[in-house]
């Protein structure tokens, strides 16, 4: 297992948390370090979020363990009930991320025994807001997330898989079952792109002259991503219908494997132009063919007249991969024309710097 940010971030929080409980002589400093464990969040912006929930749970976890306490006793059956009673109001609330926290808030003051009741149950309360507190400093001091930095390197691992599979693919030189597995593999990473880019959005800018290039930023991650998303749909689509291309004639999978040579040529230098490792303008051409896909259905027809192919289903999967290289170049081009855009209205932060 990865050692994360966020296990040392919950480590740091659980020492800190314990920390100020012995600093403030307060009683059961492990109440503190456990409302610690369970505000860790991964983003600042979700730590503010959670500290305002966690705060509203905890008030709700205390005002019904004295209610109960004060009314009822704390007679075990008592506590469960109180803890259906605490869940209910949670829920109708919709913060049910706190819902644990509350229970435990519930359950450690209507355990305090002696005639101090109340007096022991604003300790207790406090002990736990502390450790609810320590994360949150936690959360805004320590280990900042870079989520821009592990969005675009998974965006460019992705892309790099996928565009190596193209070319193997289209020259029939992929071994069948091993690719169907590692497709199988990407789309569950491609999905993981949306949680990333939704960490970055979250992530605040303290100043407000960064919001405008931030804003710009993820217009231009959202069309990677749509960009990496088609690439792949683009390799799907080549490796479920490779046997139908190979029944085109040998001119037209000679210019389809040019056109995709010359197109994730295209792709990668896209990628690399958004951090500034690359000349930005490039003219992409395989031989005697300049990137144009949609010449490619104009060959396409005049193939199949020519070779007299009247199959349907090889016309028809054929139409799906030209398709797919239409869609996938258009993709290409608008996330090059939005990178372009960027570099020449902020040139200060035209070049991405993102370290390894």
């Amino acid at each position: 297992m990865k050692l994360g940010a966020r296990i040392l971030k919950t480590g740091i929080a659980i020492i800190l948390s314990l920390v100020l409980s012995e600093l403030f002589q307060l009683p059961s400093p492990v109440f503190a370090a456990i409302a610690a464990i369970f505000a860790v969040q991964p983003t600042i912006y979700r730590s503010f979020l959670s500290i305002i929930e966690q705060i509203q749970g905890n008030v709700i976890g205390a005002i019904i363990a004295v209610i109960f306490v004060l009314l009822l006793g704390n007679h075990m059956v008592i506590i469960g009930l109180a803890a259906i009673i605490v869940i209910t109001i949670n829920l109708k609330l919709k913060i049910e991320n706190t819902i644990s926290l509350s229970l435990v808030t519930m359950i450690v003051i209507m355990e305090t025994p002696g005639d101090e009741f109340i007096q022991f149950a604003l300790i207790r309360f406090s002990t736990i807001m502390l450790g609810v507190l320590s994360a949150f400093i936690v959360n805004l001091v320590f280990l900042p997330p870079k989520y821009e930095k592990k969005l675009y390197y998974k965006i460019s691992d992705i892309t790099e898989e996928t565009t190596k599979w193209i070319r193997l693919t289209i020259r029939h030189a992929s071994e069948h079952r091993l690719l169907k597995n590692d497709i199988g593999k990407m789309k569950e990473a491609v999905r993981s792109l949306d949680h990333l880019y939704v960490m970055y959005k979250e992530e605040r800018n303290y100043f407000k002259k960064n919001t405008l290039v931030k804003s710009r930023k993820l217009v231009i991650y959202r069309q990677m991503i749509s960009t990496v998303k088609r690439s792949l749909e683009m390799l799907r689509r080549l490796h479920r219908f490779e046997n139908d291309l190979q029944e085109m004639p040998a001119e037209f999978q000679h210019a389809v494997q040019q056109q995709l040579d010359c197109l994730i040529h295209y792709h990668e230098h896209v990628m690399l132009k958004f951090i500034g490792k690359v000349r930005p303008n490039v003219t992409f051409e395989e031989g005697d063919i300049i990137l144009n896909s949609k010449e490619l259905l104009n060959l396409f027809f005049a193939n199949q007249k020519e070779a007299k192919i009247e199959d349907e289903a090889t016309l028809s999967h054929t139409v799906q991969i030209l398709s797919a290289i239409i869609n996938y170049d258009e993709q290409v081009v608008h996330l090059d024309k939005l990178i372009t855009s960027f570099q020449t209205y902020h040139k200060k932060t035209s070049e991405i710097m993102i370290e390894e």
